[in-house]
């Protein structure tokens, strides 16, 4: 899969099968959209483009709001979005004045002149240009007129999934990562690099590894111990995962996130690793003494290995 940052990148395309959106989750309903550009593919050929923006549109245009969390950052929508069979993602930068276009001039400029548009699918409440004045209407107007066309997924086919990125990010904030995951369609996950901490992990036999995720628009989920699934280069391997403040051994009061890797031994400082959610299993607690937090770690290790 390629990832572009400008549209002039696409030039040398052709025969575009084009999708546009924010995506982020990449979740059951957007997977609605994708696969049905797969569809169109493999009936028609041609080359999937998912046109897309950083930063999330909201932030723009409501800078004021600034809770909003990310539950795929760019470079994670991109790899989900490849494991759905996309070819392009255009990852396009959002600003006013782009907010502030024309629906004609966005119709024309970006996607017949831009995105070489051949088959154009969009979500039932897809909405574009100044004012959000474009609607589907808007591109029926001008599919016959430029030559391509135009598919509209109807609403009941994503209303039926009840999901949304809002109802995800809400799961996830709670620890409620089952029914995230349920929506996704798959483990929600963080990517960091491993950083050294206190290192008081590998003297009560539980080495961690510290993850800086290097971009407070990641959405994390609620403080607790988590059952994880732990990805290092090809490598998968079981493990259990804390959020918080680490309150029985740490007095700074900041939010850390680390993971003890279950049956693994190796130096991974400096190392980008990622790390899927499979279960919340409990609240951090603050503990009496350093046995106390080991035989809950024990207990913790335990949970961890039968989910």
């Amino acid at each position: 899969m390629h990832v572009y940052h400008q549209i002039s990148e696409l030039s040398g395309l052709t025969n575009t099968i084009v999708t546009i959106g924010t995506f982020d989750g990449v979740h059951l309903g957007h997977q609605k959209i994708i696969k049905r550009l797969v569809e169109l593919k493999n009936k028609q050929g041609g080359e999937i483009v998912v046109f897309t923006f950083d930063p999330h549109p909201r932030k723009v245009l409501f800078p004021e709001q600034k809770d909003l969390k990310l539950i795929t950052l760019t470079e994670e929508k991109c790899e989900v979005l490849k494991h759905f069979g996309v070819d392009h993602v255009l990852v396009f930068p959002f600003t006013k004045e782009f907010s502030q276009m024309q629906a004609n001039d966005y119709v024309v400029d970006v996607i017949v002149k831009g995105l070489k548009t051949k088959t154009l699918v969009i979500g039932y409440d897809h909405r574009f240009g100044s004012n959000r004045e474009g609607s589907i209407e808007t591109l029926k107007q001008f599919a016959t007129t430029h030559q391509f066309n135009v598919e509209e997924i109807p609403a009941q086919e994503i209303n039926q999934l009840n999901v949304s990125s809002t109802r995800i990010r809400r799961a996830i904030e709670e620890g409620d990562i089952l029914v995230a995951n349920d929506f996704l369609g798959y483990s929600f996950f963080i990517t960091g690099k491993v950083v050294k901490g206190k290192q008081l992990g590998r003297t009560i036999g539980y080495p961690t590894a510290n993850i800086s995720i290097g971009n407070e628009d990641k959405l994390i989920p609620k403080i607790g111990v988590y059952a994880v699934n732990v990805l290092i280069g090809k490598q998968s391997y079981k493990g259990m995962l804390n959020i918080g403040t680490n309150p029985t051994t740490d007095l700074d009061n900041s939010i850390k996130i680390e993971v003890n890797i279950f049956d693994f031994d190796q130096d991974i400082y400096g190392e980008r690793i990622k790390v899927e959610f499979v279960k919340r299993i409990r609240n951090e607690e603050k503990f009496a003494n350093l046995d106390e937090l080991k035989q809950a770690l024990a207990n913790d290790k335990i949970a961890c290995t039968n989910v």
